[in-house]
């Protein structure tokens, strides 16, 4: 699977762009904010890559940062919110307006999308209400009230709990804590082996 790409921006398609890797051009799919914040062709880009495998194809979904990948990972596990409709929810709304509708129970604000009814808007959001970060990208207390940025290594540490099956909610709890106590220099590995112990207890 491919999670990463750097190369240099070849061209750009209504819903996509080509990115050459040494000699290789990968079509890669991008929301239309995506598409606005890349370089113009012949700079170089980094993006972060969703492969996804069909019978028929391969698909590479491309976006600015983890974050923004994650809550295309997540939109889709709401039944009817494929490839198409999370593409078309984050070209509308950023990751932090996204964060912000949910907490907020906005149906209209996710309602925008194209593609998206009313119906579909009130499940996205009752069914995300828990599973989502706040936004800012995650619910540290610390950091919401001092104004840093969170450390990517947090994030990092975050998914992967996450991944590991833990809820959202607990997983932000226990980086946080684990955060506070090895301090913002600590690294992912460091606040996953930490986190684990945060959530044993």
């Amino acid at each position: 699977m491919i999670g990463r790409l750097k190369g240099l921006i070849d061209s750009f398609g209504e819903d996509y762009v080509i990115l050459d890797v040494n000699g290789v051009g990968y079509v890669v799919n991008c929301s239309s904010r995506t598409l606005a914040h890349l370089p113009r062709p012949g700079e170089p880009a980094t993006l972060a890559i969703e492969t996804q495998v069909r019978e028929d194809a391969i698909r590479l979904f491309g976006f600015l940062d983890k974050v923004e990948r994650d809550w295309f990972r997540l939109l889709q596990s709401v039944q009817g919110v494929g490839a198409k409709v999370a593409l078309a929810l984050l070209s509308t709304l950023s990751a932090d307006a996204l964060a912000q509708a949910v907490a907020g129970q906005d149906k209209a604000m996710v309602a925008r999308a194209p593609g998206v009814g009313p119906k579909l808007a009130a499940r996205i959001v009752a069914e995300l209400k828990d599973k989502a970060p706040a936004p800012g990208g995650a619910s540290f207390a610390p950091a919401a009230a001092e104004g840093p940025a969170i450390p990517s290594a947090a994030r990092d540490a975050i998914s992967a709990l996450c991944n590991l099956g833990y809820g959202r909610p607990q997983a932000q709890a226990a980086v946080s804590a684990s955060l506070a106590a090895l301090g913002p220099e600590a690294d992912a590995s460091a606040l996953i082996r930490r986190g684990l112990k945060e959530l044993a207890q």
